[in-house]
Protein backbone atom coordinates (compact mmCIF):
# COMPACT_ATOMS: atom_id res chain seq x y z
CA UNK A 1 0.00 0.00 0.00
CA UNK A 2 1.53 3.38 -0.97
CA UNK A 3 1.85 6.38 1.37
CA UNK A 4 -1.15 8.27 -0.05
CA UNK A 5 -3.40 5.24 0.46
CA UNK A 6 -2.18 4.86 4.05
CA UNK A 7 -2.84 8.55 4.69
CA UNK A 8 -6.33 8.30 3.18
CA UNK A 9 -7.14 5.24 5.26
CA UNK A 10 -5.90 6.94 8.41
CA UNK A 11 -8.09 9.99 7.72
CA UNK A 12 -11.15 7.74 7.28
CA UNK A 13 -10.38 6.04 10.59
CA UNK A 14 -9.99 9.41 12.31
CA UNK A 15 -13.30 10.71 10.97
CA UNK A 16 -15.04 7.47 11.98
CA UNK A 17 -13.57 7.71 15.46
CA UNK A 18 -14.52 11.37 15.93
CA UNK A 19 -18.06 10.71 14.71
CA UNK A 20 -18.49 7.77 17.12
CA UNK A 21 -17.09 9.82 20.03
CA UNK A 22 -19.43 12.70 19.17
CA UNK A 23 -22.39 10.30 19.21
CA UNK A 24 -21.32 8.82 22.54
CA UNK A 25 -20.88 12.20 24.25
CA UNK A 26 -24.08 13.72 22.86
CA UNK A 27 -26.28 10.70 23.49
CA UNK A 28 -25.35 10.06 27.13
CA UNK A 29 -26.26 12.56 29.87
CA UNK A 30 -23.77 10.90 32.26
CA UNK A 31 -20.24 11.73 31.10
CA UNK A 32 -18.69 8.99 33.24
CA UNK A 33 -20.72 6.25 31.57
CA UNK A 34 -19.83 7.65 28.12
CA UNK A 35 -16.04 7.69 28.46
CA UNK A 36 -15.62 3.92 28.86
CA UNK A 37 -17.12 3.11 25.42
CA UNK A 38 -15.19 6.13 24.10
CA UNK A 39 -11.89 4.43 25.02
CA UNK A 40 -13.07 1.18 23.44
CA UNK A 41 -13.82 3.04 20.19
CA UNK A 42 -10.33 4.58 20.29
CA UNK A 43 -8.76 1.14 20.71
CA UNK A 44 -10.67 -0.16 17.71
CA UNK A 45 -9.98 2.78 15.38
CA UNK A 46 -6.42 3.89 16.21
CA UNK A 47 -4.64 0.77 17.43
CA UNK A 48 -4.49 1.93 21.06
CA UNK A 49 -2.94 -0.73 23.32
CA UNK A 50 -4.12 0.84 26.58
CA UNK A 51 -5.85 4.08 27.44
CA UNK A 52 -6.92 6.07 30.49
CA UNK A 53 -8.93 9.18 31.27
CA UNK A 54 -8.09 10.92 34.55
CA UNK A 55 -9.81 13.80 36.31
CA UNK A 56 -8.58 16.17 39.02
CA UNK A 57 -10.43 16.22 42.33
CA UNK A 58 -10.84 19.94 43.12
CA UNK A 59 -10.99 19.36 46.87
CA UNK A 60 -8.07 16.93 47.36
CA UNK A 61 -6.09 17.99 44.22
CA UNK A 62 -5.51 14.29 43.51
CA UNK A 63 -5.57 12.94 39.94
CA UNK A 64 -7.43 9.64 39.66
CA UNK A 65 -8.33 7.31 36.78
CA UNK A 66 -12.02 7.63 35.90
CA UNK A 67 -12.08 5.14 33.01
CA UNK A 68 -9.53 2.81 31.43
CA UNK A 69 -9.08 0.36 28.59
CA UNK A 70 -6.72 -2.60 29.04
CA UNK A 71 -6.40 -2.22 32.84
CA UNK A 72 -7.85 -4.35 35.64
CA UNK A 73 -9.82 -2.87 38.56
CA UNK A 74 -6.79 -3.35 40.83
CA UNK A 75 -4.51 -1.59 38.36
CA UNK A 76 -6.97 1.29 38.03
CA UNK A 77 -7.11 1.72 41.82
CA UNK A 78 -3.30 2.19 41.89
CA UNK A 79 -3.43 5.02 39.34
CA UNK A 80 -3.53 8.01 41.68
CA UNK A 81 -1.20 11.00 41.14
CA UNK A 82 -0.46 14.37 42.68
CA UNK A 83 -0.18 17.45 40.48
CA UNK A 84 3.35 17.51 39.06
CA UNK A 85 3.97 13.83 39.84
CA UNK A 86 5.05 11.70 36.89
CA UNK A 87 4.03 12.43 33.33
CA UNK A 88 0.29 12.58 34.11
CA UNK A 89 0.92 15.03 36.96
CA UNK A 90 3.22 17.12 34.74
CA UNK A 91 0.58 17.40 32.00
CA UNK A 92 -1.99 18.61 34.57
CA UNK A 93 0.51 21.10 36.02
CA UNK A 94 1.68 22.54 32.69
CA UNK A 95 -1.38 22.05 30.53
CA UNK A 96 0.88 20.81 27.70
CA UNK A 97 0.90 17.36 26.00
CA UNK A 98 3.82 14.97 26.57
CA UNK A 99 5.15 12.28 24.19
CA UNK A 100 7.33 9.41 25.46
CA UNK A 101 8.51 7.53 22.34
CA UNK A 102 9.90 4.64 24.41
CA UNK A 103 8.76 4.32 28.02
CA UNK A 104 11.68 2.03 28.94
CA UNK A 105 14.11 4.92 28.37
CA UNK A 106 12.25 7.67 30.26
CA UNK A 107 12.80 7.71 34.07
CA UNK A 108 9.82 10.09 34.56
CA UNK A 109 7.47 7.32 33.46
CA UNK A 110 6.36 5.92 36.85
CA UNK A 111 4.26 2.91 35.75
CA UNK A 112 2.17 3.29 38.92
CA UNK A 113 -0.52 0.90 37.72
CA UNK A 114 2.07 -1.84 37.23
CA UNK A 115 0.63 -2.86 33.87
CA UNK A 116 3.82 -2.43 31.90
CA UNK A 117 6.39 -5.09 32.83
CA UNK A 118 9.99 -4.82 31.73
CA UNK A 119 9.33 -7.18 28.84
CA UNK A 120 6.51 -4.94 27.57
CA UNK A 121 8.01 -1.50 28.19
CA UNK A 122 10.58 -1.87 25.41
CA UNK A 123 7.91 -1.73 22.69
CA UNK A 124 5.58 0.95 24.10
CA UNK A 125 5.12 4.63 23.37
CA UNK A 126 3.10 6.80 25.77
CA UNK A 127 1.15 9.94 24.86
CA UNK A 128 -0.66 12.12 27.39
CA UNK A 129 -2.71 15.23 26.50
CA UNK A 130 -4.56 17.67 28.82
CA UNK A 131 -8.33 17.95 29.12
CA UNK A 132 -9.09 21.64 29.65
CA UNK A 133 -12.11 23.74 30.51
CA UNK A 134 -11.09 27.27 29.59
CA UNK A 135 -7.57 27.75 30.96
CA UNK A 136 -7.98 25.15 33.71
CA UNK A 137 -6.66 21.61 33.21
CA UNK A 138 -9.26 19.28 34.71
CA UNK A 139 -7.80 15.93 33.63
CA UNK A 140 -5.82 13.99 31.05
CA UNK A 141 -6.30 11.56 28.18
CA UNK A 142 -3.42 9.12 27.72
CA UNK A 143 -2.72 6.10 25.48
CA UNK A 144 -0.13 3.37 25.09
CA UNK A 145 0.86 2.51 21.53
CA UNK A 146 3.08 -0.28 20.35
CA UNK A 147 6.35 1.36 19.30
CA UNK A 148 7.09 1.00 15.61
CA UNK A 149 9.01 2.86 12.93
CA UNK A 150 6.95 4.96 10.55
CA UNK A 151 4.20 5.84 13.02
CA UNK A 152 3.86 9.59 13.50
CA UNK A 153 3.28 10.24 17.21
CA UNK A 154 2.67 13.92 16.41
CA UNK A 155 -0.38 12.89 14.40
CA UNK A 156 -1.59 10.89 17.42
CA UNK A 157 -1.12 13.95 19.64
CA UNK A 158 -3.20 16.03 17.24
CA UNK A 159 -6.00 13.45 17.19
CA UNK A 160 -5.94 12.93 20.97
CA UNK A 161 -6.06 16.70 21.51
CA UNK A 162 -9.22 16.87 19.39
CA UNK A 163 -10.79 14.03 21.42
CA UNK A 164 -9.72 15.71 24.69
CA UNK A 165 -11.35 18.94 23.49
CA UNK A 166 -14.60 17.09 22.79
CA UNK A 167 -14.49 15.53 26.26
CA UNK A 168 -13.85 18.93 27.84
CA UNK A 169 -16.87 20.44 26.05
CA UNK A 170 -19.03 17.60 27.32
CA UNK A 171 -17.64 18.06 30.82
CA UNK A 172 -18.31 21.80 30.66
CA UNK A 173 -21.92 21.19 29.62
CA UNK A 174 -22.42 18.65 32.42
CA UNK A 175 -20.77 21.03 34.88
CA UNK A 176 -23.17 23.83 33.90
CA UNK A 177 -26.10 21.44 34.24
CA UNK A 178 -24.90 20.38 37.69
CA UNK A 179 -24.47 24.01 38.76
CA UNK A 180 -27.96 24.86 37.50
CA UNK A 181 -29.30 21.80 39.31
CA UNK A 182 -27.63 22.92 42.54
CA UNK A 183 -29.15 26.39 42.14
CA UNK A 184 -32.59 24.85 41.58
CA UNK A 185 -32.16 22.54 44.57
CA UNK A 186 -31.06 25.46 46.75
CA UNK A 187 -34.03 27.53 45.55
CA UNK A 188 -36.38 24.61 46.20
CA UNK A 189 -34.98 24.23 49.72
CA UNK A 190 -35.35 27.97 50.32
CA UNK A 191 -38.97 27.97 49.14
CA UNK A 192 -39.64 24.77 51.10
CA UNK A 193 -38.27 26.39 54.24
CA UNK A 194 -40.26 29.56 53.56
CA UNK A 195 -43.46 27.57 53.13
CA UNK A 196 -42.71 25.49 56.21
CA UNK A 197 -42.19 28.62 58.30
CA UNK A 198 -45.30 30.24 56.86
CA UNK A 199 -47.59 27.31 57.53
CA UNK A 200 -46.44 26.31 61.00
CA UNK A 201 -49.46 26.04 63.35
CA UNK A 202 -47.76 28.55 65.65
CA UNK A 203 -48.12 31.16 62.91
CA UNK A 204 -51.81 30.56 62.26
CA UNK A 205 -53.43 33.53 63.95
CA UNK A 206 -55.96 32.96 66.68
CA UNK A 207 -55.69 32.34 70.41
CA UNK A 208 -59.31 31.45 71.13
CA UNK A 209 -60.14 28.21 72.87
CA UNK A 210 -61.70 26.85 69.67
CA UNK A 211 -58.46 27.41 67.76
CA UNK A 212 -56.34 25.92 70.55
CA UNK A 213 -58.29 22.71 70.07
CA UNK A 214 -57.55 22.82 66.34
CA UNK A 215 -53.82 23.28 67.03
CA UNK A 216 -53.85 20.26 69.33
CA UNK A 217 -55.44 18.11 66.63
CA UNK A 218 -52.90 19.30 64.03
CA UNK A 219 -50.07 18.38 66.41
CA UNK A 220 -51.51 14.92 67.02
CA UNK A 221 -52.09 13.97 63.36
CA UNK A 222 -49.19 15.67 61.53
CA UNK A 223 -46.56 13.03 62.30
CA UNK A 224 -48.84 10.15 61.34
CA UNK A 225 -49.87 8.82 57.93
CA UNK A 226 -53.60 9.07 58.69
CA UNK A 227 -56.03 10.46 56.13
CA UNK A 228 -57.47 13.77 57.38
CA UNK A 229 -60.86 15.33 56.64
CA UNK A 230 -60.97 19.07 57.36
CA UNK A 231 -64.50 20.42 57.77
CA UNK A 232 -65.75 23.97 58.09
CA UNK A 233 -67.46 26.83 56.34
CA UNK A 234 -65.92 28.56 53.31
CA UNK A 235 -63.29 31.08 54.27
CA UNK A 236 -62.37 29.55 57.63
CA UNK A 237 -58.85 28.56 56.53
CA UNK A 238 -59.10 24.85 55.73
CA UNK A 239 -56.23 25.10 53.25
CA UNK A 240 -53.98 26.66 55.88
CA UNK A 241 -54.64 23.71 58.18
CA UNK A 242 -53.81 21.30 55.33
CA UNK A 243 -50.53 23.15 54.77
CA UNK A 244 -49.74 23.02 58.48
CA UNK A 245 -50.34 19.25 58.57
CA UNK A 246 -48.07 18.65 55.57
CA UNK A 247 -45.21 20.94 56.62
CA UNK A 248 -45.12 19.40 60.09
CA UNK A 249 -45.15 15.83 58.79
CA UNK A 250 -42.34 13.50 57.74
CA UNK A 251 -43.29 14.35 54.14
CA UNK A 252 -42.47 18.07 54.53
CA UNK A 253 -39.67 17.97 51.92
CA UNK A 254 -41.88 16.20 49.38
CA UNK A 255 -44.56 17.70 47.08
CA UNK A 256 -47.75 19.30 48.38
CA UNK A 257 -50.27 19.16 45.54
CA UNK A 258 -53.58 21.09 45.78
CA UNK A 259 -56.69 20.12 43.84
CA UNK A 260 -59.90 22.16 43.95
CA UNK A 261 -62.48 19.53 43.04
CA UNK A 262 -65.20 22.16 42.56
CA UNK A 263 -63.12 24.08 40.00
CA UNK A 264 -62.47 21.14 37.68
CA UNK A 265 -65.08 20.30 35.01
CA UNK A 266 -66.54 16.79 35.19
CA UNK A 267 -65.09 15.96 31.77
CA UNK A 268 -61.45 16.42 32.84
CA UNK A 269 -61.37 15.73 36.58
CA UNK A 270 -60.34 12.07 36.15
CA UNK A 271 -57.53 13.08 33.81
CA UNK A 272 -56.40 15.77 36.25
CA UNK A 273 -56.36 13.39 39.21
CA UNK A 274 -55.08 10.20 37.61
CA UNK A 275 -53.42 11.35 34.36
CA UNK A 276 -54.00 10.02 30.85
CA UNK A 277 -52.26 8.12 28.10
CA UNK A 278 -51.60 9.45 24.62
CA UNK A 279 -54.73 9.17 22.48
CA UNK A 280 -57.04 8.44 25.43
CA UNK A 281 -59.39 11.15 24.17
CA UNK A 282 -59.51 13.95 21.63
CA UNK A 283 -56.70 16.38 22.40
CA UNK A 284 -54.59 13.88 24.39
CA UNK A 285 -51.53 14.35 22.18
CA UNK A 286 -49.07 13.10 24.79
CA UNK A 287 -49.14 11.05 27.97
CA UNK A 288 -49.58 13.13 31.12
CA UNK A 289 -49.11 12.48 34.82
CA UNK A 290 -52.04 13.20 37.10
CA UNK A 291 -52.00 15.01 40.44
CA UNK A 292 -51.66 11.76 42.39
CA UNK A 293 -48.47 10.83 40.52
CA UNK A 294 -47.09 14.35 40.96
CA UNK A 295 -47.75 14.08 44.70
CA UNK A 296 -45.96 10.73 45.01
CA UNK A 297 -44.05 10.66 48.29
CA UNK A 298 -45.86 13.77 49.54
CA UNK A 299 -49.39 15.00 50.26
CA UNK A 300 -52.39 15.66 48.03
CA UNK A 301 -54.99 18.14 49.28
CA UNK A 302 -58.44 17.53 47.81
CA UNK A 303 -60.43 20.68 48.51
CA UNK A 304 -64.23 20.64 48.18
CA UNK A 305 -64.25 16.83 48.11
CA UNK A 306 -68.05 16.82 48.26
CA UNK A 307 -68.18 18.06 44.65
CA UNK A 308 -66.72 14.87 43.13
CA UNK A 309 -68.86 12.90 40.68
CA UNK A 310 -69.99 9.36 41.65
CA UNK A 311 -67.62 7.75 39.10
CA UNK A 312 -64.64 9.74 40.38
CA UNK A 313 -65.61 8.81 43.94
CA UNK A 314 -65.31 5.12 43.01
CA UNK A 315 -61.80 5.63 41.58
CA UNK A 316 -60.74 7.71 44.55
CA UNK A 317 -61.94 4.95 46.89
CA UNK A 318 -59.63 2.53 45.10
CA UNK A 319 -56.67 4.87 45.56
CA UNK A 320 -57.37 5.13 49.28
CA UNK A 321 -57.74 1.36 49.63
CA UNK A 322 -55.03 0.04 47.30
CA UNK A 323 -52.70 3.04 46.93
CA UNK A 324 -52.66 2.53 43.16
CA UNK A 325 -54.11 4.27 40.10
CA UNK A 326 -54.68 3.74 36.39
CA UNK A 327 -54.36 6.58 33.91
CA UNK A 328 -57.32 7.37 31.69
CA UNK A 329 -56.95 5.20 28.59
CA UNK A 330 -54.23 3.07 30.21
CA UNK A 331 -54.07 -0.49 31.52
CA UNK A 332 -50.93 -0.26 33.64
CA UNK A 333 -51.41 -0.12 37.41
CA UNK A 334 -49.26 2.59 39.00
CA UNK A 335 -48.42 2.46 42.71
CA UNK A 336 -48.50 5.82 44.52
CA UNK A 337 -47.28 6.68 47.99
CA UNK A 338 -49.50 9.64 48.80
CA UNK A 339 -51.07 11.00 51.96
CA UNK A 340 -54.59 12.31 51.39
CA UNK A 341 -55.90 15.40 53.16
CA UNK A 342 -59.43 16.35 52.10
CA UNK A 343 -61.66 19.32 52.92
CA UNK A 344 -65.33 20.15 52.53
CA UNK A 345 -67.87 22.77 53.58
CA UNK A 346 -70.74 20.35 52.98
CA UNK A 347 -72.51 18.16 55.50
CA UNK A 348 -71.42 14.86 53.95
CA UNK A 349 -73.75 12.86 56.18
CA UNK A 350 -76.69 14.59 54.50
CA UNK A 351 -75.15 14.00 51.06
CA UNK A 352 -74.94 10.28 51.89
CA UNK A 353 -78.66 10.22 52.69
CA UNK A 354 -79.37 11.97 49.38
CA UNK A 355 -77.27 9.39 47.54
CA UNK A 356 -74.79 11.95 46.13
CA UNK A 357 -71.81 10.85 48.23
CA UNK A 358 -70.61 7.30 48.84
CA UNK A 359 -70.79 6.13 52.42
CA UNK A 360 -67.71 3.86 52.09
CA UNK A 361 -65.66 6.79 50.72
CA UNK A 362 -66.81 8.99 53.59
CA UNK A 363 -65.52 6.49 56.15
CA UNK A 364 -62.22 6.21 54.29
CA UNK A 365 -61.78 9.97 54.35
CA UNK A 366 -63.12 10.58 57.83
CA UNK A 367 -60.29 8.77 59.63
CA UNK A 368 -59.20 11.91 61.50
CA UNK A 369 -61.71 14.77 61.22
CA UNK A 370 -60.76 18.36 62.12
CA UNK A 371 -63.51 20.97 62.39
CA UNK A 372 -62.56 24.62 61.82
CA UNK A 373 -64.90 26.93 63.77
CA UNK A 374 -66.53 29.88 61.96
CA UNK A 375 -65.25 33.34 62.84
CA UNK A 376 -68.48 34.26 64.64
CA UNK A 377 -67.64 31.55 67.20
CA UNK A 378 -64.18 32.92 67.86
CA UNK A 379 -64.81 36.65 68.31
CA UNK A 380 -61.72 37.01 70.50
CA UNK A 381 -59.59 36.39 67.38
CA UNK A 382 -61.21 39.11 65.27
CA UNK A 383 -59.02 42.02 66.34
CA UNK A 384 -55.84 39.94 66.26
CA UNK A 385 -56.64 38.99 62.68
CA UNK A 386 -57.70 42.55 61.76
CA UNK A 387 -54.43 43.99 63.11
CA UNK A 388 -52.47 41.43 61.14
CA UNK A 389 -54.28 42.22 57.89
CA UNK A 390 -53.77 45.97 58.41
CA UNK A 391 -50.03 45.40 58.76
CA UNK A 392 -49.93 42.98 55.83
CA UNK A 393 -51.73 45.23 53.35
CA UNK A 394 -50.07 48.40 54.59
CA UNK A 395 -46.71 46.90 53.73
CA UNK A 396 -47.93 45.46 50.44
CA UNK A 397 -49.47 48.77 49.30
CA UNK A 398 -46.70 51.02 50.67
CA UNK A 399 -48.96 52.72 53.20
CA UNK A 400 -48.42 53.52 56.86
CA UNK A 401 -51.70 52.67 58.58
CA UNK A 402 -51.00 52.51 62.29
CA UNK A 403 -54.28 51.71 64.03
CA UNK A 404 -58.00 51.02 63.89
CA UNK A 405 -60.40 53.58 65.37
CA UNK A 406 -62.69 52.66 68.27
CA UNK A 407 -65.95 52.96 66.24
CA UNK A 408 -64.39 50.72 63.55
CA UNK A 409 -63.43 48.21 66.23
CA UNK A 410 -67.01 48.24 67.52
CA UNK A 411 -68.28 47.46 64.01
CA UNK A 412 -65.75 44.67 63.50
CA UNK A 413 -66.61 43.07 66.83
CA UNK A 414 -70.40 43.29 66.41
CA UNK A 415 -70.53 41.90 62.86
CA UNK A 416 -71.38 38.19 62.42
CA UNK A 417 -68.87 37.52 59.56
CA UNK A 418 -70.76 35.09 57.30
CA UNK A 419 -67.74 35.02 54.96
CA UNK A 420 -65.40 34.20 57.87
CA UNK A 421 -61.69 35.08 57.78
CA UNK A 422 -61.70 35.59 54.01
CA UNK A 423 -64.37 38.30 54.34
CA UNK A 424 -62.47 39.97 57.17
CA UNK A 425 -59.28 40.00 55.11
CA UNK A 426 -61.05 41.59 52.14
CA UNK A 427 -62.61 44.24 54.41
CA UNK A 428 -59.26 45.20 55.92
CA UNK A 429 -57.52 45.33 52.54
CA UNK A 430 -60.21 47.73 51.29
CA UNK A 431 -59.98 49.83 54.44
CA UNK A 432 -56.19 50.14 54.15
CA UNK A 433 -56.52 51.36 50.58
CA UNK A 434 -59.14 53.96 51.58
CA UNK A 435 -57.30 55.28 54.63
CA UNK A 436 -55.65 58.67 54.16
CA UNK A 437 -54.64 59.56 57.74
CA UNK A 438 -52.90 56.39 59.01
CA UNK A 439 -56.12 55.30 60.74
CA UNK A 440 -58.86 52.82 59.79
CA UNK A 441 -62.17 54.64 60.47
CA UNK A 442 -65.65 53.12 60.57
CA UNK A 443 -66.55 54.78 57.26
CA UNK A 444 -63.70 52.86 55.60
CA UNK A 445 -65.51 49.60 56.25
CA UNK A 446 -68.02 48.14 53.77
CA UNK A 447 -71.69 49.21 54.03
CA UNK A 448 -72.71 45.72 55.17
CA UNK A 449 -70.81 46.26 58.40
CA UNK A 450 -72.27 49.72 58.92
CA UNK A 451 -75.94 48.75 58.52
CA UNK A 452 -78.17 48.64 61.58
CA UNK A 453 -78.72 44.91 61.12
CA UNK A 454 -75.06 43.95 60.95
CA UNK A 455 -73.58 46.46 63.39
CA UNK A 456 -76.41 47.14 65.82
CA UNK A 457 -76.02 50.90 65.18
CA UNK A 458 -78.52 53.45 63.94
CA UNK A 459 -77.75 55.17 60.65
CA UNK A 460 -78.01 58.94 60.51
CA UNK A 461 -81.19 60.08 58.80
CA UNK A 462 -80.66 63.83 59.21
CA UNK A 463 -77.77 66.24 58.92
CA UNK A 464 -77.73 66.79 62.69
CA UNK A 465 -77.52 63.06 63.39
CA UNK A 466 -74.64 62.70 60.94
CA UNK A 467 -72.82 65.62 62.61
CA UNK A 468 -73.43 64.12 66.03
CA UNK A 469 -72.00 60.78 64.91
CA UNK A 470 -68.88 62.44 63.48
CA UNK A 471 -68.48 64.56 66.63
CA UNK A 472 -68.78 61.51 68.88
CA UNK A 473 -66.23 59.59 66.82
CA UNK A 474 -63.72 62.48 66.94
CA UNK A 475 -64.15 62.83 70.72
CA UNK A 476 -63.69 59.11 71.26
CA UNK A 477 -60.57 59.15 69.08
CA UNK A 478 -59.13 62.10 71.01
CA UNK A 479 -59.83 60.35 74.34
CA UNK A 480 -58.23 57.19 73.03
CA UNK A 481 -55.08 59.13 72.01
CA UNK A 482 -55.02 60.94 75.38
CA UNK A 483 -55.52 57.68 77.30
CA UNK A 484 -58.78 58.95 78.82
CA UNK A 485 -57.37 62.36 79.88
CA UNK A 486 -60.25 64.77 79.09
CA UNK A 487 -58.14 67.92 79.44
CA UNK A 488 -55.54 66.75 76.95
CA UNK A 489 -58.23 65.45 74.56
CA UNK A 490 -59.95 68.86 74.73
CA UNK A 491 -56.71 70.66 73.82
CA UNK A 492 -56.20 68.35 70.81
CA UNK A 493 -59.71 69.16 69.58
CA UNK A 494 -59.43 72.89 70.31
CA UNK A 495 -62.22 72.77 72.94
CA UNK A 496 -62.44 74.09 76.47
CA UNK A 497 -62.57 71.54 79.27
CA UNK A 498 -66.13 72.63 80.04
CA UNK A 499 -67.34 72.01 76.45
CA UNK A 500 -65.45 68.72 76.45
CA UNK A 501 -67.26 67.68 79.65
CA UNK A 502 -70.64 68.57 78.16
CA UNK A 503 -69.91 66.53 75.01
CA UNK A 504 -68.76 63.53 77.05
CA UNK A 505 -71.99 63.69 79.07
CA UNK A 506 -74.07 64.17 75.92
CA UNK A 507 -72.70 61.01 74.27
CA UNK A 508 -72.52 59.08 77.55
CA UNK A 509 -68.82 58.28 77.06
CA UNK A 510 -66.96 56.39 79.80
CA UNK A 511 -63.45 57.91 79.77
CA UNK A 512 -62.00 55.18 81.99
CA UNK A 513 -62.23 52.62 79.17
CA UNK A 514 -59.44 54.50 77.37
CA UNK A 515 -56.98 54.58 80.26
CA UNK A 516 -55.19 51.39 79.16
CA UNK A 517 -53.43 51.06 75.85
CA UNK A 518 -55.08 48.67 73.41
CA UNK A 519 -53.03 45.86 71.87
CA UNK A 520 -51.17 46.61 68.65
CA UNK A 521 -50.80 44.74 65.43
CA UNK A 522 -49.81 41.13 65.22
CA UNK A 523 -46.68 40.40 63.17
CA UNK A 524 -47.48 36.82 62.27
CA UNK A 525 -46.87 35.75 58.71
CA UNK A 526 -50.05 33.84 58.00
CA UNK A 527 -53.63 34.12 58.91
CA UNK A 528 -56.63 32.07 59.67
Amino acid sequence: MDISSQHYRRKIQELTLLFEISQLLDGNPDIKSAIQPLLESMAENMGMHRGTITLVNRKTQEITIQAAYGLTELEISKGTYHIGEGITGRVVATGEPVIVPNVSKDPSFLNKTGTRGEENKKDLSFICVPIKIGHETVGTLSVDRLFADGISLDEDVRLLSIVASMISQALKLRQQMEEEKLVLVAEKERLQKQLQERFQPSNIIGNSQAMQEVYDLIGQVSRSEATVLIRGQSGTGKELVAHAIHYNSFRADKPFIKVNCAALPESIIESELFGHEKGAFTGALTSRKGRFELADGGTIFLDEIGELTPMTQVKLLRVLQEREIERVGGVETIKVNVRVVAATNRALEEEILKGTFREDLFYRLNVFPIHIPPLKDRKSDVMQLADHFVEKYSERNHKNVKRISSPAIDLLMSYHWPGNVRELENCMERAVLLSSDQVIHSYHLPPSLQSAESSNTRSASTLQEALDQLEEEMIREALKTARGNRARAARELGLTERIMGLRVDKFNIDCTQYKTKMSGTNPNDTEM
